[in-house]
Parts: structure tokens; C-alpha cells; sequence
């Protein structure tokens, strides 16, 4: 019974990975939404937005009841550990250890390939910038700023709504949404 189980939950996790694998790969779309996982189911519920997987990924998980399985297999067939009540703990830990390390491995290799373009904002605040697209009175403009070698472009307005024109230079003083808000620099 209890080696039943465990081909089961091989099975499951296996047939749940390719069938992952092929439909992300002829049906997977970005179609914008963004919950902080960049669009990617595998990603988890997870909201910092940063790169990497939650920890209780479908991947992760389909891992952890893959392993699960194929450990309880083989510790079901050994005489020591035949009895479900040693396999079973054993085989949990072990597929806890090996659904982590699928994490670790996954975390890493996410924060490794992420690209340069994509900046961090909140060190933003306080840069110098130069506007590109005049501010108007109480209106909105554009300025560029460089991070990390590379130039971007935002969408501006003054803190205290004064007119600026083109190739100023302006201090990002606070950022909310994708608007900057800006200080003429003395």
C-alpha cells in the first residue's frame, strides 16, 4: 500500500512538471499583470517583486511530492527503513531538503541572470537628473537619469509645481508610481 503511495506521488509530480514545462512553453504569455512575480506563475505569491520563487512555487512543490516519492520508493524496498512509519518521515525529509535545494538553485540562478536594465527606484531619490522634456507650471515634463551605466527616461513633475526648462538639472527629491517628482537644483 504504502509503496502505492509513493509511486503515486512520483507520478503526480512528474506528469504535473512535464505538463508545466510543455504548456509554458506553447501557451505561457505575459498579458501584463503584474503581482510582483514578473508574470510568471512558477514564481509563487509573492509581492517584493523581486526575481526568484516563493518557496510554496507550484515548482517547488511539484518538486518536494516528486522527491517525496521517488525517496519513499527506494527506502520502501531497503529492509531497514520497509515500515511506512521510518520511510515516510525520512522520505519527507529528504524531499524537504531536495525541494530546497531546488529553491536555492532556482533563487540563485533568477538574481544571477537578472538584467542590468531593470533599476532600483528607491535609490533614486536624492540623484541628479537633467530634464529632457520642459515641466510646465503645475504640469509634467520628462528627465533623464543614469543607473548603473545605463540612461532612462521619466515622466517629471516639480514638488512645488514651478515651470523648469529643457537641460536644467533637477534632484529627484521622491517617486510615486512611475511619476518623479523633482527640485530645482541651485
Amino acid at each position: 500500500m504504502d509503496t502505492l503511495l509513493y509511486g503515486i506521488c512520483l507520478a503526480v509530480g512528474l506528469i504535473f512538471t512535464l505538463v508545466s514545462a510543455v504548456a509554458g512553453h506553447f501557451f505561457g504569455t505575459d498579458h501584463g499583470g503584474d503581482v510582483g512575480t514578473g508574470g510568471h506563475a512558477e514564481a509563487g505569491f509573492d509581492s517584493s517583486g523581486l526575481p526568484g520563487i516563493s518557496f510554496f512555487s507550484p515548482t517547488v512543490l511539484a518538486c518536494f511530492v516528486t522527491a517525496f516519492g521517488a525517496c519513499g520508493s527506494i527506502l520502501s524496498r531497503i529492509e531497514a527503513t520497509r515500515s511506512v512509519w521510518v520511510s515516510a518521515p525520512v522520505a519527507a525529509v529528504a524531499a524537504s531538503v531536495i525541494a530546497f535545494l531546488v529553491f536555492l538553485l532556482f533563487n540563485t540562478m533568477f538574481k544571477r541572470t537578472q538584467g542590468s536594465s531593470e533599476s532600483r527606484v528607491s535609490s533614486l531619490v536624492g540623484q541628479i537628473a537633467s530634464v529632457v522634456g520642459p515641466i510646465p507650471e503645475g504640469g509634467m515634463g520628462e528627465i533623464a537619469y543614469v543607473q548603473g551605466g545605463s540612461r532612462y527616461t521619466a515622466p517629471a513633475r516639480t514638488t512645488n509645481g514651478k515651470a523648469v526648462s529643457a537641460g536644467k538639472p533637477v534632484r529627484i527629491a521622491r517617486i510615486i508610481g512611475t511619476q518623479f517628482y523633482v527640485e530645482i537644483t541651485d
